[in-house]
């Protein structure tokens, strides 16, 4: 940390591309506990909490090892804990981090790009670190408690690939998510927050609408289900594309306010 902050302007900003984009995951990482620790204490806090209030119901209800109980931990949503931190993450380190890059001299390409491989970098850790507990806690019947956390949701119905993959898309999307709004919000403050919050709300409504009136609701409903949990998630990726190269774009002519 104190050899980024103190070297000169040419080691911050080398010729190589590849060097100065690292230089930016370097920058951001500079604050681990952002990025690293604070995740992950909230997933420690979550299991915590999870194990608290299954013994309580275990108790209650004579046992938490029946397949009634078991299945009624699948609707437990303690696994997706971190995720509305990490929206604030994504707005922070394009809020705190451009301005400190700009400093350093680094060029907004190099900054986007640095900041989204940090994105997909924490996105694979994470998704393989979930796949792996999720697999862990199956094979141990509940970490030997009966006890289901991460074996949740989607989590452990279609097998480790599909976990991994899944979990990476949907770290990415609320990464990207969380960047694009604060880049909206650097280069049109409040009036392109504005404009931006009520197109979307328009597009989702209009979207809505469209598919009651129309009675098409069956057969989305059907056409959702016919594509499974990998297929869901590789229509996420579309989405999570979008707000990679809009919040590219907006950096563009974006101006830190500090």
């Amino acid at each position: 940390m104190t050899d980024l902050l103190t070297s000169t302007p040419t080691s911050v900003h080398p010729r190589s591309a590849p060097a100065r984009i690292w230089n930016v995951v370097r920058l951001h990482l500079v604050d681990r506990r952002t990025y690293i620790g604070i995740p992950w204490l909230i997933v420690g806090m979550a299991f915590v909490v999870t194990v608290f209030f299954a013994q309580i119901v275990g108790f209650t209800n004579g046992g938490l090892g029946t397949p009634d109980a078991i299945a009624g931990q699948r609707y437990s949503w303690a696994v997706l804990a971190p995720q509305g931190y990490l929206i604030a993450v994504g707005v922070q380190a394009i809020s705190f981090g451009f301005p400190l890059a700009l400093g350093f001299g680094v060029t907004r390409r190099d900054f986007y790009l640095g900041t989204a491989l940090l994105f997909v970098l924490i996105s694979a850790a994470n998704a393989l670190a979930f796949a792996v507990l999720t697999q862990l806690e199956q094979l141990t019947e509940g970490w030997w408690i009966d006890t289901y956390m991460f074996n949740a949701i989607w989590l452990g119905i279609d097998g480790f690939w599909v976990d991994l993959f899944s979990f990476f898309v949907m770290q990415l999307l609320v990464f990207f998510v969380g960047a694009s709004i604060a880049t909206i919000y650097m280069r049109g403050r409040m009036p392109g927050m504005l404009v931006f919050w009520s197109s979307l709300a328009l597009a989702i409504a209009g979207a809505v609408t469209i598919i009651t009136f129309t009675s098409n609701s069956p057969t989305v409903a059907i056409w959702f289900g016919a594509q499974g949990i990998a297929g869901i998630f590789a229509w996420l990726l579309v989405p999570t594309a979008l707000a990679a190269i809009g919040g590219f774009w907006a950096l563009r002519r974006a101006t830190p306010k500090n």
